[in-house]
């Protein structure tokens, strides 16, 4: 009789139904990486999925991001609507309701070039936009992709 190997004991991990969802996107959109046309479509299809206020954050961000660096391509990255160059995001836009916090987020990753001495924001906390912000955030934008 043959020796059968015994399974290996599993181990679960205690992640958020909000994480798994993030990361069941993530694997979807690795998958659909090499479909660029798509790529835009659900970006705006992700945004459409917001609730009011953060939808029309997002939305505008979106024109912010893509009139400030036309060389950055919309790509989801765990579900939220994000910014890509050569195929690194650079930025991405994380609603309120993604992960039941009290406010929207931009952030920014490390591969942005927005480093600053020894210490600078990666992230910024939107609850609204002001003409003064999105020219802080066009101004990021351009810095990030250096």
């Amino acid at each position: 009789m043959k020796d059968t190997p015994k399974s290996a004991k599993r181990t679960t991990a205690k992640f958020t139904d909000e994480e798994r969802g993030a990361m069941k996107d993530r694997v979807k959109e690795l998958k659909a990486a090499a479909d660029k046309a798509d790529a835009e479509s659900d970006v705006l299809a992700k945004i459409a999925e917001m609730s009011a206020s953060d939808r029309a954050m997002a939305k505008r961000l979106h024109a912010i991001i893509k009139a400030s660096a036309p060389a950055l391509s919309p790509r989801t990255w765990y579900g939220m609507p994000a910014y890509a160059k050569d195929g690194n995001v650079l930025c991405f836009f994380q609603s309120a309701q993604k992960f039941k916090t009290r406010y929207a987020t931009l952030g920014f990753s490390d591969k942005a070039h927005l480093d600053e001495g020894t210490m600078w924001p990666n992230a910024f906390a939107l609850t609204k936009l002001t003409a003064d912000d999105e020219a802080r955030i066009s101004a990021l934008v351009k810095k990030a992709v250096g």
